[in-house]
């Protein structure tokens, strides 16, 4: 039998430091708890143990204290954000019938070796989990210490066994007593003998083979002098700190291995604690559900199977004019429809008219409701079903409320707003739909994201369908080709680099990499971590010229990505009709920019001969062309704009080359005697300003020193003043209210501003500088998509968007119609936004996607 116990102060300060912080809608941080609760549950699948418990520390004072009174003195308080979180923690555990042992006057670890005595008496196994490394004293045959280390970005749970322990110390694991002893703790301000440090004490350990050894033979002549005198005098501090260092095993508490047995949570109690913590995913993984409460009839929504053709028109002349909230299975092959108090399911295996009912209730006749209703649209249009008539989507609307949660699943908002469990059947699930509606809808107004709302986030769902349904044509053959192509590049690459190692080895592994690069070749380490050399994309640029072996080894990732993704990968996905259609993701960035997907088109290199390749496979239907619009610095233009920087507006109205125009005026020299070096600075300042960029960094991309990249900075700064104004401006506004917002509203909740960890709020002030900038880019490109769809639309043409690449839009028409989508292009995407330095397009038109750009 088995026995696991947790050190719960020990874990619940890894978990939070480790975890970034999280915190629920009511402002109650989580991190902690989620982190915990992870760890707990990775161990238990690591040992499969038969009983579990956790022990903690308490507030008062110890039997060391009374003996030591700076004993742990120079410790920290817990912040409050964790000790926030300590309550919680235990009213989850005791919901999860987990014991928790504590006692006052004693510590964890005392009560840890306590547990373990015990199980070593009883014939258990005793597992410790702890980041704690006092705990290793007690590792023996019937006791493993699982231990907390960092290795790399990850953390481990190292087991340590006697003989793991001894191979890493080199004595056995009761000596750690010894070596506290010798050497003091600074974390529990343990004293030890001044001046002994942990090399010293460990070799006096292994020579005199225990605390009392080394005392014993303090009169050696092989000890120096100098060492003989710091142990004589400190031999008193040394022997307290052996006692205070020393786990005791005998705490008073009542324990039996078997009163911890593993049993299920109370559902009830940790459903609702889940509910309250929104922990969304964690309810799923424990298999826990809502309480079954006892409905009256009154309190229960109806729900009408409907199999005959008469009821169901009789069902849809009522719909008709009213809103409805609908749920449609992913096949399309049973619709639920709430309408009042009422839920009526409609089958296709059921309903002769199932077809009838589709089209009617997916006409513009009855106003829908819905939850992430993109998807469904496409799925409507692959049917040749219309799709008109949405009047609210409940995904969307929470995406636009909050855009930094991530997912906006129907099970995770309704414990998010409704403090619910998932619903399972359809008439549950209009309900809950419905029951968001009411929830949600209010906030748009309260939060002043109605208008965006229903004038772009709503709208734009629409023609993203279209666009996803319509699909982008590629070469198939060319594509083949492409794919053979870079298979032979990668093997030769693969030969090239096998040839200069003068052996064979995984150039995936980073292990086996780094001990090719820096021990058998001898290249100059740049970083190394406990787990080795680091051979990160950074890092190898910096040794390009060090070695062939090195850009060789670059162009292999690059042609492997290449493979994996556009040539293996896009062949994967290309449908009969030899189209590919990706799926756009409109509730996914925190900046309100599209993504794709299934395949990600928008991550293909522009600037790049592969991405030029790549671009050249993507061609219109035959006798049609691609038009190409793409905005020109729209960021810039927005910074302008939003700074209401008037020199930089000037240098936009100027009609020069934007970066050119810009340094000619932070240098103060004319136009025409701005010289790439110069325009260079300018262009690196740019486009970096409203990310913060550094001095370090800015001197590593223009290569200049880092006094003259300050120096430069600080001279653009005091030339455009509304933009230095602005990024102070910004940043106090984001630390004030928690969120920053876009020039049409769109609102960016900051929480990083409110980590203790520099870098963290240093991550958070450079989204607060950033955020309304690309935020209100990606609304205007959203507005410009929606523009440009309707205007095509009205002007009869043939020609569909087929495209949306951040800030450019790519059409499909017939040749004939060419001029027309250009003119129609420029015009919808200029006019998507009244600037004070105003939107730039350029169209072009060609045979291909590359042609076109």
């Amino acid at each position: 039998m088995k026995l696991l116990i947790l050190d719960g102060n020990s874990v619940i300060n890894r978990a939070f430091y480790g975890v970034h912080l999280l915190a629920t809608r009511d402002g109650q941080y989580t991190n902690a708890i989620y982190g915990f609760l992870n760890i707990l549950e990775k161990l238990r699948q690591d040992e499969m143990p038969d009983a579990v418990c956790v022990a903690f520390d308490r507030k008062e004072p110890t039997f060391r204290h009374e003996k030591y009174e700076l004993y742990k003195a120079n410790r920290h308080g817990m912040p409050d954000e964790l000790a926030a979180q300590m309550p919680v923690l235990k009213d989850v555990l005791r919901a999860m019938n987990i014991p928790m042992y504590e006692c006052a006057g004693w510590e964890a670890d005392d009560l840890i070796g306590t547990v373990s005595r015990v199980c070593e008496e009883q014939g258990w196994q005793c597992v410790v989990a702890t980041g704690d490394r006092d705990s290793l004293q007690l590792v023996d045959d019937t006791v493993t210490v699982r231990l907390s280390v960092n290795e790399g970005r990850q953390t481990v749970w190292r087991p340590y066994t006697p003989a793991v322990f001894e191979a890493e110390y080199g004595f056995e694991p009761k000596k750690i007593i010894d070596l506290k002893a010798l050497m003091g703790d600074s974390s529990d301000n343990i004293p030890g003998v001044a001046g002994v440090g942990p090399k010293t004490a460990t070799e006096l350990l292994l020579k005199y083979g225990s605390f009392d050894g080394v005392y014993a033979a303090a009169d050696d002549p092989a000890i120096r002098d100098s060492l003989r005198k710091k142990l004589k005098e400190g031999e008193e501090l040394a022997r307290l700190s052996y006692d205070l260092a020393t786990i005791r095993r005998d705490a008073p508490i009542e324990f039996a291995p078997e009163s911890c047995a593993v049993q299920a949570p109370d559902n009830d109690a940790l459903y609702e604690l889940f509910r309250k913590l929104e922990f969304v995913k964690l309810m799923s993984r424990y298999g826990l559900h809502p309480p079954v409460p006892v409905l009256s009839e009154q309190d229960q929504t109806a729900a009408e199977e409907v199999a005959d053709a008469s009821r169901a028109r009789e069902l849809l002349d009522t719909c008709r004019g009213n809103t409805i909230v609908i749920d449609v299975s992913d096949d399309l092959k049973t619709l639920a429809v709430l309408l009042g108090g009422t839920t009526a399911v409609f089958s296709a295996e059921t309903l002769a008219n199932y077809g009838e009912v589709l089209k009617t209730v997916f006409s513009a006749d009855v106003q829908k409701v819905a939850h992430d209703c993109k998807p469904l649209m496409r799925k409507l249009l692959a049917e040749n079903l219309p799709t008109d008539g949405f009047t609210f989507d409940t995904a969307v609307a929470a995406y636009l409320l909050d855009a930094t949660q991530g997912s906006y699943e129907l099970e995770r908002l309704c414990a998010r707003y409704l403090k619910q469990a998932a619903p399972e059947t359809a008439a549950q699930r209009c309900d809950a739909v419905a029951s968001l509606w009411k929830e949600l809808s209010p906030l748009l107004d309260e939060e002043n994201l109605r208008t965006l709302y229903e004038t772009v986030e709503l709208p734009l769902c629409a023609v993203l369908a279209e666009m996803e349904h319509e699909g982008v044509r590629v070469d198939r053959f060319a594509l083949m080709a492409f794919d053979h192509m870079l298979s032979q590049r990668i093997e030769s690459t693969q030969a090239a680099i096998y040839d200069y190692a003068e052996e064979e080895f995984n150039i995936n592994s980073t292990k086996q990499l780094g001990a090719i690069l820096f021990e058998k070749l001898g290249l100059p380490p740049v970083k190394k971590t406990k787990t080795g050399y680091s051979t990160g994309a950074e890092i190898l640029e910096r040794l390009r010229y060090a070695h062939p072996i090195v850009p060789a080894i670059l162009d292999y990732r690059m042609l492997t990505k290449l493979y994996s993704t556009y040539g293996e990968g896009l062949l994967k996905v290309v449908e009969d009709d030899g189209r590919i259609r990706t799926t756009f993701q409109n509730t996914v960035t925190a900046t309100g920019r599209l993504s794709s997907t299934n395949p990600n088109l928008q991550n293909i290199p522009v600037r790049t001969e592969m991405g030029a390749e790549i671009r050249k496979m993507f061609v219109p239907r035959d006798g049609w062309r691609f038009v190409d619009a793409d905005y020109s610095q729209i960021e810039l233009r927005v910074l302008a704009h939003i700074a209401d920087d008037a020199a930089m507006q000037a240098a936009f109205l100027s009609g020069e080359d934007f970066h050119t125009a810009t340094a000619a005026q932070v240098f103060g020299v004319e136009v025409s005697d701005v010289t790439p070096q110069m325009r260079r600075s300018a262009k690196a300042v740019n486009f970096g300003i409203v990310y913060g960029i550094s001095d370090f960094s800015l001197s590593q991309d223009i290569g200049v020193t880092r006094a003259e990249a300050k120096q430069y900075i600080d001279a653009y700064l005091a030339r455009f003043s509304g933009v230095a104004a602005y990024m102070k401006n910004i940043v106090a506004q984001a630390y004030e209210t928690g969120y920053v917002t876009t020039l049409f509203g769109r609102r960016r909740y900051i929480p990083e501003l409110k980590e203790k960890n520099f870098m963290l709020r240093s991550a958070g002030e450079r989204i607060a500088l950033n955020t309304p900038i690309q935020g209100t880019a990606a609304d205007i490109m959203k507005i410009a998509t929606i523009r440009t769809a309707k205007a095509l639309q009205k002007a009869g043409l043939k020609a569909k968007l087929v495209l949306q690449v951040h800030d450019e839009l790519v059409a499909e028409c017939p040749a004939e119609e060419v001029g027309r989508v250009k003119e129609i292009l420029t015009r919808e995407m200029e006019q998507a936004a009244e600037l004070k330095a105003p939107l730039r397009v350029e169209a072009k038109d060609g045979g291909n996607w590359y042609e076109a750009k």
